[in-house]
């Protein structure tokens, strides 16, 4: 399983690479509103918050335990949220989708469903996924 940064693109939705520099004033907009991180263990809140957060997923990428998406609405080029490949593990082909969240403007829209399709396509038609997991809030009845 050769997982690296790659840009999935759909016809409404591009996952692109977290990039610090070309994301984080995009994300802390899309992640402003506090309800977005009651599931979160990290409230990645303001310009501050979502640095943290963006290189605690930095740095998890560079151990080659998660892989990091902007999730970004094509139609308005808004930065729209983020989501991830963790516990990647590549001798038994598996690895999780999560650490997901949505900005509410595009919460139950196209944007989450086919980033979804995307990085479902991608684990098991690209890095040859036997099992893809969804990771999850129990709490979290609206995922």
């Amino acid at each position: 399983m050769d997982v690296k940064p790659v840009t999935l693109e759909g016809r409404h939705v591009t996952l692109a690479p977290l990039s610090m520099s070309a994301h984080l004033e995009g994300l802390a907009a899309a992640g402003a509103e506090p309800k977005l991180w009651r599931y979160s263990p990290t409230a990645a809140t303001g310009l501050d918050g979502m640095r943290a957060y963006l290189q605690e997923a930095l740095d998890a990428q560079a151990t080659g335990a998660a892989l990091v998406f902007t999730t970004i609405d094509k139609a308005s080029g808004t930065i729209a949220g983020s989501s991830r490949y963790a516990a990647i593990d590549r001798k038994n082909k598996r690895l999780e989708i999560g650490w997901t969240w949505i900005d509410p403007a595009f919460q139950r829209s196209h944007v989450n469903t086919e980033a979804k399709l995307l990085m479902l396509q991608h684990a098991f038609e690209v890095l040859g996924c036997m099992r893809v997991e969804f990771k999850t809030d129990q709490l979290n009845t609206q995922s």
